[in-house]
């Protein structure tokens, strides 16, 4: 017979109820919270996959927010450029209407003037700043002013040549910007392969027109050992006579007014007639930033000097420029476009993501309402039972038997 003493009744009874009550805390804790796992040792193949499931959420909330970012950016990149844009068209027309009429010295004085308030302009628009106020077109510099107008006319660009990148994804990254530098201080001159110009020291009333790579096998072959530096020559009998650097002669030819001079691949249209000793130059690989194109405009055209032949000479070299830097910030536009598109894209990737993986982890996290709730009662039910029977079994006694 196995002797049973009071004392180890009452703590196999203590322990039961303790034990119950610490489950009937775990089941409130979890009906409070809502959550079934609040340690890990709850569920610890459960605690792991929320863990995992939390990294991958907070990774996807840092990518939208980097994308909303970078959208807003884009956005403001691409209303500064097309407001860029309009005010160098405005150049344009006045460009045309210096080469096509004759301009009287008030006339100059009034386009120049022009010039020089949409030069600020583009400027400030340049120094275009985020809502954050950081520089859109300062590359990776902290700067928050990047170009700067100098008293002479010219511009400095104290941005960089790199252009800043946001994380929008696992190994995916996009600028959410485009430097200055590459954008608008380093504008091809001329028609993009080279420039044409009549030299400031001409005498005759020589136009230089329209130009253009016409062979471009032939043209390759020239530029093949590095640009080129051509300078034609004409005599008064109007044969020309093309030259290197070094002063080699590389092609001869008679000029017709109205016709065109074409060697090495080049085309480049003429008109007016050239005194001997005129020439023109021929450079290929050279730049000059969009400022700096106005800045040439302003410059002809407050000249007192600048006869009508030298001031549409320049007007149509400067436009060329003008035409150049036109494409290079349509191009930019194209690009803008097209980045604000893929930030839509995965922006709706990730909202579709975002919603199935908190799907997942309320699965695996929250608590199930009505099945805690159901076994809180039960766990409540059988501890007042044993409450109950422990009452019971404590009153008892060898008198309640001898009675």
């Amino acid at each position: 017979m196995i002797r049973v003493s009071t004392s180890w009744m009452y703590q196999q009874a203590l322990g039961s109820m303790l034990s119950q009550q610490a489950s009937i805390a775990d089941t409130q804790n979890q009906v409070s919270s809502g959550q079934r796992i609040n340690l890990a040792s709850d569920d610890p193949n459960g605690a792991a996959e929320v863990v995992s499931l939390n990294h991958v959420l907070a990774n996807n909330t840092q990518y939208t927010s980097n994308i909303n970012n970078a959208n807003a950016r884009l956005s403001t990149e691409s209303s500064t450029l097309d407001s860029f844009n309009s005010l160098l068209n405005q150049v344009d027309s006045m460009a045309i209407q210096g080469i096509n009429g004759t301009l009287s010295s008030s006339d100059r004085q009034d386009m120049a003037t022009q010039l020089v308030q949409i030069r600020a302009q583009l400027v400030q628009l340049a120094n275009t700043s985020d809502a954050n106020g950081n520089a859109l077109f300062a590359g990776t510099s902290t700067t928050s002013t990047p170009f700067v107008l100098n008293n002479d006319g010219s511009v400095t660009y104290n941005g960089n040549g790199s252009n800043q990148m946001v994380s929008i994804g696992s190994g995916l990254t996009l600028p959410d910007s485009d430097n200055g530098a590459a954008l608008f201080m380093n504008t091809p001159q001329g028609n993009g392969s080279f420039a044409a110009s009549a030299a400031a020291g001409n005498t005759g009333t020589l136009l230089v027109g329209a130009n253009s790579v016409t062979n471009a096998t032939q043209w390759a072959a020239a530029t093949a050992a590095g640009p080129v530096n051509y300078t034609i020559s004409f005599d008064a009998a109007g044969n020309w006579t093309a030259t290197d650097a070094g002063g080699n002669t590389v092609a001869t030819g008679a000029y017709q007014n109205g016709g065109s001079i074409s060697f090495n691949g080049m085309s480049i249209a003429l008109s007016g007639t050239p005194n001997a000793g005129d020439t023109v130059s021929v450079q290929s690989g050279q730049t000059q930033s969009v400022f700096s194109t106005l800045t040439n405009m302003i410059n002809a055209l407050n000249s007192t000097s600048t006869s009508n032949t030298q001031l549409s000479n320049t007007l149509s070299q400067q436009m060329a420029s003008l035409g150049q830097a036109q494409n290079q910030i349509s191009a930019t536009q194209t690009d803008v476009g097209g980045r604000l598109n893929r930030l839509s894209q995965q922006q709706t990737a990730y909202s579709g993501l975002t919603l199935t993986y908190q799907t997942v982890l309320s699965g695996v996290q929250d608590t199930d309402m009505a099945s805690a709730i159901s076994q809180l009662e039960l766990q409540t039910t059988a501890l007042q039972a044993s409450q109950q029977v422990f009452a019971k079994v404590q009153g008892m006694s060898l008198f309640n038997y001898i009675q």
